[in-house]
């Protein structure tokens, strides 16, 4: 790893820190919260209320690391999870008791990964962009989701669900070990195997991918199928414990998520990105929301805020890569 590599995974740690030491005495100088900022099981808290955005961040790293995007992410996250919650009341799984739980999960996961494969199959045979492409199903799917129970809430509490969502082991929320265990199988992924080094090669340039022999319609296909089972993983996780799931849950994930990974240093451009990155990018976005509310910021001050980041990171990002492009004519 070079200096200027370590430079850029670094400085989304930093900034980390940052943002700990000065909410930190913002609080206490503001003395807005009895609690401390930093209090060890605030910080356990905020690993598990980052765990949905998280999941769903991981998957859209490798998207942009192709050089594509997935605006569909958060309606495919409704979508899974009615198919989650509303699948164990059905009659023949009401009939397994408990063992409806993990057939609803496969369930879920399955919506996700199909409504993926779709998205991946009309990139690859038809050409057309994958934001136009997202774009489009983020309405379609976000329609199916209506068209299931209306504007309804789809609800079913499983105690043996919800105890299993909210178990702690070595003081982590079951969330949180979902987070983690994606985050190394996906770094493994794209560290350790062909699949992660042609994610690269093909996001920094196509044609030269298509001439050294990578099969990149196929390749897309299953980055995007890969996406719909996180995106579903995602709504496992979070509506394991909730219960309950409303038409218009999900709205807006797909931009947080973007944003975490871009914050984590991955280029909308493509060729470069990191998962380990990405997560930092996302405890980043949680301290920022939870921080801001700890010193008595209100949603749309907070919501301004994380826009100003993000507008500051694609310009410093843009100069850097101008930089670069420039050394690289002299």
């Amino acid at each position: 790893m070079n200096k200027e590599t370590l430079l850029k995974q670094g400085a989304i740690w930093a900034f980390i820190v940052v943002e700990l030491i000065f909410f930190s005495v913002a609080g206490s100088y503001l003395s807005v919260s009895d609690s401390a900022f930093m209090d060890f099981d605030n910080m356990l808290l905020l690993l598990k209320q980052s765990a949905p955005i998280g999941i769903i961040a991981l998957g859209m790293t490798i998207i942009m690391i192709n050089g594509n995007i997935d605006l569909s992410v958060g309606a495919t996250y409704a979508l899974s999870a009615i198919i989650l919650l509303d699948s164990m009341t059905w009659p023949f799984m009401q009939g397994l008791g408990d063992w409806a739980i993990p057939l609803a999960w496969v369930f879920a996961l399955l919506t996700g990964t199909i409504l993926g494969a779709i998205n991946g199959l009309i990139v690859w045979k038809t050409g057309v962009d994958a934001f136009i492409v997202t774009l489009g199903s983020m309405l379609g799917y976000r329609g199916l989701v209506f068209m299931y129970n209306g504007e309804q809430p789809t609800s079913h509490l499983n105690w043996t669900l919800v105890d299993f969502a909210e178990a702690q082991f070595l003081g982590l929320h079951t969330a949180t070990w979902f987070l983690l265990g994606a985050a190394l199988i996906l770094w493994l992924v794209m560290t350790k195997t062909v699949h992660g080094r042609n994610a690269y090669a093909i996001g920094n340039n196509r044609e030269a991918a298509v001439n050294a022999g990578i099969r990149v319609g196929p390749h897309f296909l299953w980055n995007f199928m890969l996406i719909g089972f996180l995106a579903s993983l995602s709504a496992v996780v979070f509506y394991s414990e909730s219960g309950s799931v409303n038409p218009n849950d999900g709205m807006l994930y797909e931009l947080w998520a973007i944003t975490a990974v871009v914050l984590g240093g991955t280029k909308l451009t493509g060729g470069y990105g990191s998962i380990i990155s990405t997560l930092g990018g996302v405890i980043a976005i949680q301290l920022l929301r939870k921080g801001l509310g700890h010193i008595g910021a209100d949603t749309e001050t907070v919501n301004l805020v994380i826009g100003l980041i993000l507008i500051a990171v694609l310009f410093l990002d843009r100069q850097l890569n101008r930089k670069g492009k420039e050394e690289l004519k002299t």
